[in-house]
C-alpha cells in the first residue's frame, strides 16, 4: 500500500472511529430525546412553527414549538399541523407565567407531545406533576446549580443551562461559567448547554465535560426552513457578534429584562424612551408603575415586527453572539450535516493527533 492509500485508510478509520465516540459521547441525550443527534432547536417566538419545527426534526434534530402567548386552541393546532410534517419527536416550550398553563400542559398530552419544555421562571410543581402523569418528559431552564438541585427534586427530567451568549432574554452568566458550575454537579439527569453555540467541535467540548447535547436558536432561526423574513435573515449574515448586544437599563427603580437581539434604530430609541420616562415620572406626570409600564410596552409587538414583517429597523431582531457565525441561509439538514460533521472531525483531528 503506497504512502497516500495509507492515509486515506487512517483517516476513513479515524472518522469512523470519532463518529462511534461523538454518538457514545451524546447517547444519553440522543436517548432522552428519541433522536439521531442530540441537537435541540431553541424555542423562538415567531419562528419556531411548524416549518422549522418538523425540518429540525426531520434532519434528526430535535424541534421545540415556541407556545409563547399562544390560546389553548391555537397551541393545539400548531401541534396538530407539526405533526403532519413530520413523524420524528418533536417538543413543546410552555412559558411558565401563561395564564393559561395547566390547559396547555393537557393540550400537550392529549396531542401526545412526549417533551414539554418549560420556560421563563420556576415552573409551577402542579404543572411539572401534569405533565409527568401524563406520560411526558419535562425540561427546565437551570441558570445556576442552586436551582438546577431545586428543579430536579421537583421531579425535571432534564435540565437546559443558558448562557448569556444567548438571543433573547437571557440571564448575567456565560455558558463556559455555567457549564464548569454545573455540569460536574449534575449528574442526575441530562443536561443541554444553549447560549452561543454555533459549531460542531464547540459541541464536543461541552459534551467532554458532561453535557449531553446542545441547544441551537440564532443558526436554525436563518435557515431555509424559518419563516422569518428575509430582511430579518440578511441581517444576521451581515452581523458581528459584537452587535448582539443586551437592552440597556438606565435606572434600577424601573428593571429591564435583558434582551439580547441586533442593535438598531429601535435600541438607540429605547434609551431615548427610557430617559423621557424617567423625566416624566421625576416630574410628577407619572406614577411609579405608570412609568414601568410604559418602559415595558415600548417593545410591545417589536418582535413580531422584525420576524414576519422585516422591520428590522424599529423591530426587535433578536440574535445570539453566534450571529456572527452565520454566513448564509442553509437548509436545516444542511446545517445540523455541517455541527455533526464538524464534530466527528475535531474528535478524529485529536485521535490522529494522538497516534502520532
Amino acid at each position: 500500500m503506497d504512502w497516500e492509500s495509507s492515509v486515506t485508510t487512517a483517516t476513513i478509520a479515524d472518522t469512523q472511529t470519532a463518529r462511534a465516540e461523538l454518538d457514545h459521547l451524546w447517547s444519553r441525550g440522543t436517548a432522552f430525546l428519541g433522536t439521531e443527534y442530540a441537537i435541540l432547536g431553541g424555542a423562538m417566538s415567531w419562528v419556531s412553527e411548524r416549518n422549522l419545527v418538523a425540518a429540525i426534526s426531520n434532519a434528526g434534530g430535535f424541534g421545540v414549538i415556541a407556545c409563547g402567548a399562544m390560546s389553548p386552541d391555537l397551541l393545539a393546532r400548531e401541534i396538530e399541523a407539526t405533526q403532519a410534517l413530520t413523524k420524528k419527536p418533536f417538543g413543546v416550550n410552555l412559558i411558565t407565567m401563561h395564564p393559561a398553563l395547566d390547559e396547555l400542559v393537557q393540550v400537550c398530552l392529549r396531542a401526545g407531545v412526549g417533551h414539554i419544555v418549560l420556560a421563563g421562571g420556576i415552573p409551577p410543581g402542579a404543572a411539572i406533576r401534569a405533565a409527568k402523569d401524563g406520560g411526558a418528559k419535562v425540561v427546565a431552564f437551570a441558570p445556576a446549580l442552586v436551582l438546577a438541585k431545586r428543579l430536579m427534586r421537583m421531579g425535571v427530567d432534564a435540565l437546559v443551562i443558558e448562557g448569556a451568549e444567548a438571543g433573547g432574554h437571557v440571564g448575567p452568566v456565560s455558558l463556559t461559567v455555567l457549564a464548569q458550575e454545573i455540569l460536574p454537579h449534575v449528574t442526575e439527569v441530562p443536561v443541554f448547554v444553549a447560549g452561543g453555540i454555533a459549531r460542531g467541535d464547540a459541541i464536543v467540548g461541552f459534551l467532554e465535560q458532561g453535557a449531553s447535547g446542545a441547544q441551537l436558536g440564532t443558526r436554525f432561526a436563518a435557515g431555509e426552513e424559518s419563516i422569518a423574513h428575509a430582511r430579518f435573515k440578511q441581517a444576521f449574515i451581515r452581523a458581528a457578534a459584537r452587535d448582539a448586544t443586551t437592552s440597556v437599563q438606565l435606572d434600577p427603580r424601573f428593571p429591564v429584562i435583558p434582551v439580547r437581539g441586533l442593535v438598531n434604530e429601535g435600541s438607540r430609541d429605547f434609551l431615548a424612551h427610557q430617559a423621557e420616562t424617567l423625566r416624566r415620572f421625576q416630574a410628577g406626570e407619572l406614577t411609579k408603575e405608570e412609568a414601568q409600564l410604559e418602559i415595558e410596552h415600548f417593545w410591545a409587538g417589536a418582535l413580531r415586527r422584525a420576524v414576519i414583517d422585516g422591520d428590522i429597523e424599529t423591530g426587535s431582531v433578536m440574535a445570539g453572539q453566534s450571529v456572527g457565525m452565520v454566513k448564509s441561509i442553509q437548509p436545516v439538514k444542511e446545517i445540523i450535516d455541517d455541527l455533526v460533521s464538524q464534530a466527528v472531525s475535531a474528535l478524529a483531528h485529536r485521535s490522529g493527533r494522538r497516534g502520532e
